[in-house]
């Protein structure tokens, strides 16, 4: 089970794919932006594409994991510093009390496998801590 392996997180993949290359990073941040910032109960497509979109952020990012076979062919060239925050705020709401997304997880039973996945992007994104950063970080 992977950021990518759901049709609304495919679908986003390819539309990434189908950008030119310097439209790509407003595509994930309003995807971010839209759960990050929304207000209410957080539609599953919505979820999906924010969980997406921090995938590909996160896989840039040193300890990210590549895209796999389901993410966009081409990943970031630069990630600026800002969205990563960004990227984890969005996250946080995926798999709050508002989201459907996170709602069908638990449903299906395999809400903590999910919740994992989502946990592991989480950590990337935050970066090292400062027990992982050495004496000079």
């Amino acid at each position: 089970m992977g950021p990518f392996d759901n049709d609304h997180a495919a679908d986003f993949a390819g539309d990434l794919d189908e950008l030119p290359a310097d439209e790509r990073l407003g595509a994930i941040e309003k995807a971010l932006l839209m759960a990050a910032e929304g207000e209410g109960y957080l539609d599953g497509d919505l979820g999906d594409h924010a969980v997406a979109g921090a995938a590909v952020i996160a896989a840039g990012l040193p300890g990210g994991d590549p895209l796999g076979v389901y993410g966009p062919e081409e990943p970031m060239a630069e990630i600026p510093g800002w969205i990563p925050a960004l990227a984890v705020r969005a996250l946080d709401r995926v798999v709050g009390e508002e989201s459907e997304l996170a709602e069908l997880w638990d449903e299906s039973g395999r809400g903590q496998q999910w919740r994992a996945v989502v946990r592991r992007l989480r950590a990337v994104l935050d970066g090292p801590g400062p027990e992982q950063e050495g004496l000079f970080g």
